[in-house]
């Protein structure tokens, strides 16, 4: 039975994800800072009905120790570790990026940059043992250089996030490691984490501007996680990228906005 680590994986993005990939069968291992979310995520999963067995390891991912620790707890119980996803993340407060505090910019860089990095090398050291696997890297606003006012040092970190696993996914290759990479791309999810800053919930407002494309162009995570989580499941491919709102996808929602009208905000 396969099994998949997700961080970050108390609600959101990542929960739903892990909902899926227990509708498939894998073992699930939950990861958060939060305990108490954690806990709540497990209960809720462990109800679903499944196979796999789940899990659940409280890791800070920016910090190395218990990322490892992580890592080493999922092997323990079940002895692989087939897919892991690199999914926690925070948003920046609603500011320019010279009015950032150095703690705030801090915060950004080591829970969405460094916490991937962290996990995508633990991950890879215990693959290239175990002699296979995948990891996988969330996207987010910037990967593709679109910018947004206030949205500087997130983008900065997301684009950071693309370069890293693309390489990342070389390099796997030129060492001969039988261990896949690839990156996630959600596209915009009508979650809390929209007016969410540094992990703290409910502290921005959006411009209406910004509310009136996320109504265009944004989505649910559990539609999706469910597209992501079923393109990993059959993916074999190295540097993959697998992409929800694509281009194309993006030109029917403008096209059909007026016939198509959401409010995801009311």
């Amino acid at each position: 039975m396969k099994t998949v680590v997700i961080t970050g994986s108390a609600r959101g993005l990542g929960f739903e994800m892990a909902k899926n990939f227990r509708a498939h069968g894998f073992n699930v291992v939950l990861s958060d800072i939060n305990e108490q979310n954690l806990a709540n995520a497990k209960v809720e999963l462990s109800k679903m009905e499944g196979a796999g067995e789940v899990a659940s390891v409280v890791c800070n991912v920016c910090d190395l120790n218990q990322v490892e620790n992580l890592w080493a707890q999922a092997f323990a119980q079940f002895g692989s570790v087939d897919v892991w996803i690199n999914n926690a993340g925070v948003n920046q407060p609603p500011k320019h990026a010279w009015d950032l505090t150095e703690k705030e910019i801090d915060f950004l860089i080591n829970v969405d940059l460094k916490g991937t990095i962290n996990g995508s090398n633990v991950a890879m050291r215990g693959m290239a043992k175990q002699g296979f696997g995948a990891i996988y890297n969330v996207e987010g606003f910037g990967s593709n250089d679109a910018y947004q006012e206030n949205l500087v040092m997130y983008g900065t970190t997301k684009r950071a996030v693309t370069y890293f696993t693309t390489a990342l996914a070389k390099e796997a290759k030129i060492a001969g490691h039988n261990v896949i990479v690839g990156k996630l791309s959600p596209g915009i999810m009508i979650t809390d984490f929209l007016t969410s800053s540094n992990g703290q919930d409910g502290t921005s407002e959006l411009p209406e501007k910004v509310k009136k494309v996320y109504n265009i162009l944004g989505d649910y995570p559990d539609v999706i996680a469910k597209f992501l989580v079923k393109k990993m499941v059959k993916n074999t491919k190295n540097n993959a990228h697998i992409q929800w709102l694509t281009n194309g996808k993006a030109f029917c929602r403008f096209m059909g906005a007026g016939f198509n009208k959401r409010n995801f905000f009311e």
